[in-house]
């Protein structure tokens, strides 16, 4: 399978006022969180949370902030988030599209609504009795 992108729209939800980014984000399963550059910071006005260690894809260690909250657009599913700030382009990890229950379609190299539940996103969570 080759790399999959996906256009999403990244919101800061404090700031009423901004429009949406309408980004083309790569989608790597490998990476956990959302990934987005310095640019797409300034652009919405996001607040730094903290610094995070992150280790890379060539294993290097680390700081980055941590920004948010920030709003993941995709579709009609939508999530909140934080974001480290890192690299030159948008990154989407697992966690954001597990939240937005989304699907990767090796064969057509996008993602999509998972076709099993099209109006309503799932999860699966403990069963607590």
């Amino acid at each position: 399978m080759g790399l999959v992108y996906a256009n999403i729209e990244l919101i800061n939800p404090k700031e009423k006022t901004l429009q949406p980014m309408k980004v083309n984000a790569l989608v790597d399963t490998g990476a956990i969180t959302l990934c987005i550059p310095e640019h797409v910071v300034i652009q919405l006005k996001l607040e730094k949370l903290e610094q995070r260690e992150v280790t890379t894809a060539d294993s290097k260690k680390r700081l980055v902030d941590y920004v948010g909250p920030i709003q993941v657009r995709f579709g009609n599913r939508n999530c909140f988030t934080g974001a480290l700030v890192l690299g030159d382009s948008v990154l989407l990890g697992a966690v954001p599209l597990e939240d937005m229950d989304l699907v990767i379609s090796p064969r057509s190299q996008t993602i999509m609504v998972n076709p099993e539940s099209p109006n309503i996103p799932t999860a699966l969570v403990k069963n607590i009795r």
